[in-house]
């Protein structure tokens, strides 16, 4: 079990820090575009939210494609699992059942889940940010 939670933590650590970086560029870019005076601040905003949102999935997908890697490396799950539709499956939180861990690594999939969750947290968090400054620089004009 403890080398279960070793491969979920580093695992999880790895994706913290893509999570991270990606959520600095972020608040950067919608921090210079606050900074900016804008002509139609109503497409300004719809602009920076969805660049916003896009860039993050792109965020989550990458956190997805580590967790793949990762279950390809211990072998989580039988022979010809598609690894990247169980990872998606297990970060998401879906859970449809149809592909389960060999018994060796069953403790990843809640794991991944966890960490899943925990990044889609931030990933809000951070947009209500972005859009609660976008819509203040927008009331500001």
């Amino acid at each position: 079990m403890l080398i279960q939670f070793l491969v979920a933590g580093a695992v999880s650590v790895c994706n913290i820090a893509i999570h991270a970086l990606v959520m600095m560029a972020v608040v950067r870019a919608a921090q210079a575009m606050g900074r900016k005076t804008m002509r139609h601040p109503s497409l300004s905003l719809i602009g920076i939210m969805i660049v916003t949102a896009s860039v993050l999935m792109a965020a989550h997908a990458s956190e997805v494609m580590v967790w793949a890697l990762a279950y390809r490396l211990v072998d989580v799950a039988p022979h010809g699992t598609n690894l990247v539709y169980f990872a998606f499956v297990n970060y998401t939180t879906l859970g449809y059942g149809d592909v389960v861990p060999v018994q060796k690594w069953q403790l990843l999939g809640p794991a991944t889940a966890m960490n899943g969750v925990l990044l889609f947290g931030w990933s809000t968090a951070v947009i209500f940010e972005v859009l609660r400054r976008a819509m203040l620089q927008t009331s500001r004009e």
